[in-house]
């Protein structure tokens, strides 16, 4: 039989009405659930409740169904329920304004736990942001960092993957209910995650995806992080909530800049702007937050390859002059044929080989740019 003291928790998370700020309050004013569950309607206007819930049911039977689902799904060995009572519930979640009142995961809830860097960025990310945010990563979880973000396609995959390629931790908290999983295109991803770190989400079984429920992801991935990077983010983007989201719970939050001409990462300077620090390695992003993490500080490999090498001896002189002709800002094939000097067939045999070495990455309509792999002389 199930723990009667767990299954108030789940009706908590699951009252119609009452999300994690009203539960906050229910918890501070009651302590748990089960006493906020027997009191009187009066007794909880007494204590400044909202209107839902003072009308909370005093029973469980209208949402036994869910809870009843929920413990079904905790039934395998990988997946946990974890209450705000439970000494497994991660210390940093707790401090800030509205944390949940359940955390549903599958994977190892020792990852909580761990010290976390989030990192976040847009879906519809350019190439170079891509693979920035996978050097990022690796470097970062290399570390010892365990590197957290939304599992959504773009920056949030990357930052898993990159995780994952050197063999580091990594959680990805969802928006749906745990036995949901969006988008469906990282069905694979997120078994390895849950093979190497964890998967977690606030929302009961069978809560289906719902763009209203991404905010409340942001802020519980801003929330289990000692810091937020943002690699590339348009003026819109859902990430900069996730950022903003850090700097309101006292945490770092930082940013990738780019070019002013790029819409891409309008952003990430829109962030620097109002705060966020400014980052162009990975090693910096040690720099900022190695102080808010508690017990030995991250130890940075002995190489970063987020930083500007300046070694070009594996390119020809055709090469180097052609990377030497281009800006970092995104340039029109016809600019750089003037620049370069070349014939339009050698110029697109050259950018093909350097745009396969990583040194330059196509953009739209025709420009290409130079990514951050060489920092030319």
């Amino acid at each position: 039989m199930a723990d009667r003291a767990l299954e108030a928790w789940l009706w908590l998370a699951r009252l119609p009405g009452v999300g994690p700020r009203t539960s906050t309050l229910i918890i501070d004013a009651y302590g748990h659930p089960e006493a906020f569950r027997a009191a009187s309607e009066a007794d909880r206007a007494a204590h400044g409740l909202p209107r839902a819930a003072m009308r909370a049911p005093h029973d469980a039977v209208s949402l036994q169904p869910g809870i009843d689902a929920d413990l079904r799904w905790a039934e395998a060995g990988d997946r946990h329920l974890i209450a705000r009572d439970d000494a497994r519930y991660p210390t940093l979640l707790t401090r800030i304004g509205d944390p949940p009142p359940m955390l549903y995961l599958r994977g190892d809830p020792d990852a909580l736990n761990e010290p976390q860097i989030a990192m976040v960025g847009a879906r519809n990310a350019s190439e170079n942001a891509i693979h920035i945010a996978e050097e990022f990563a690796a470097y970062l979880a290399a570390t010892g960092l365990t590197v957290t973000s939304g599992l959504a396609l773009g920056i949030d995959s990357a930052a898993h993957e990159g995780a994952l390629a050197v063999q580091g931790r990594t959680v990805a908290v969802m928006a749906t209910g745990p036995d949901r999983l969006y988008p469906r295109d990282n069905e694979a991803l997120a078994d390895q995650i849950a093979d190497n770190g964890a998967l977690v989400t606030e929302m009961p079984t069978g809560t289906p995806v719902s763009r209203g429920l991404f905010p409340r992801r942001n802020r519980l991935i801003a929330g289990l992080s000692v810091g937020t990077l943002v690699v590339e983010a348009g003026r819109h983007s859902g990430s900069l909530e996730t950022a903003y989201r850090a700097i309101e719970a006292g945490r770092e939050a930082m940013a990738i800049p780019g070019s002013i001409h790029n819409p891409r990462v309008k952003g990430c300077h829109a962030l620097i702007r109002n705060g966020a620090r400014l980052v162009e390695s990975a090693r910096q992003v040690i720099e900022e937050v190695g102080h808010a993490i508690d017990g030995p500080a991250p130890s940075a490999p002995p190489a970063d390859p987020t930083a500007d090498p300046t070694d070009w001896t594996a390119l020809d002189a055709r090469e180097i002059a052609v990377l030497e002709a281009m800006d970092h800002d995104p340039i029109a094939f016809d600019t750089l044929l003037q620049r370069a000097s070349l014939t339009p067939d050698i110029l697109s045999s050259i950018l093909l080989k350097l745009e396969l070495s990583g040194d330059v990455a196509p953009c739209s309509s025709g420009y290409y740019m130079r990514t951050s792999n060489r920092a030319g002389g």
